[in-house]
């Protein structure tokens, strides 16, 4: 098969990866949505009430002390991780019940009603929202993360720009590997084509 023919084959080949990665690359520099998307979901902060004196554990890192709409509570940092301690005995802070927890998500999400709904469903320390989004509540830590369908599009867009099309790694790397060969490949055959050489 003579040179042009083949150059012109591999650009064709070409064509659909370059189409998706161009027409992605407009997404990433529009983001729309984003901030939603990947928005830190934080549990809301009450003004402190009362003032908790305790003696501080020597294997304690770090403490936190800070009050929401369950009451208060004391976050400790040791070597093992963070553990959620009740502010007055020191002993470990059993997990919220699920109308505790539907409370401290509908708190902690209701400066965008919009888009999180309110709590359709719990599984452990999981929720869902009438509107799709999946929230996730580490009681240690007290700490929040959501995901949604925006956030799960916003992730597809993503794999389609870098190749990661099959969802295996490995399969991943090696079409990528083998597109990068066929783009050297066309620059090669381009230039010497363009320079008049066989």
């Amino acid at each position: 098969m003579r040179p042009r023919k083949i150059h012109r084959l591999v650009g064709i080949l070409l064509l659909l990866p370059f189409v998706a990665w161009a027409s992605t690359a407009i997404f990433f520099l529009v983001r729309p949505a984003y901030t939603d998307a990947y928005e830190q979901l934080q549990v809301r902060q009450l003004p402190m009430g009362n003032i908790i004196q305790f003696v501080p554990d020597p294997a304690w890192l770090e403490a936190r002390f800070s009050r929401t709409i369950l009451g208060e509570h004391l976050l400790v940092r040791d070597a093992q991780g963070w553990q959620h301690l009740d502010s007055f005995t020191l002993d470990p802070r059993p997990g919220p019940t699920g109308d505790e927890l539907r409370l401290l998500i509908d708190d902690a999400t209701r400066h965008n009603r919009e888009r999180y709904g309110t709590v359709a469903s719990l599984s452990g320390m999981n929720a869902v929202t009438d509107t799709g989004v999946e929230i996730s509540v580490d009681w240690d830590s007290l700490s929040m993360s959501q995901r949604g369908p925006d956030t799960r599009w916003i992730d597809r867009v993503y794999d389609i720009h870098y190749l990661r099309w099959t969802g295996f790694e490995i399969f991943d790397r090696i079409l990528g590997l083998f597109g990068l060969f066929l783009l050297m490949y066309m620059t090669y055959s381009g230039a010497r084509m363009a320079l008049g050489r066989r």
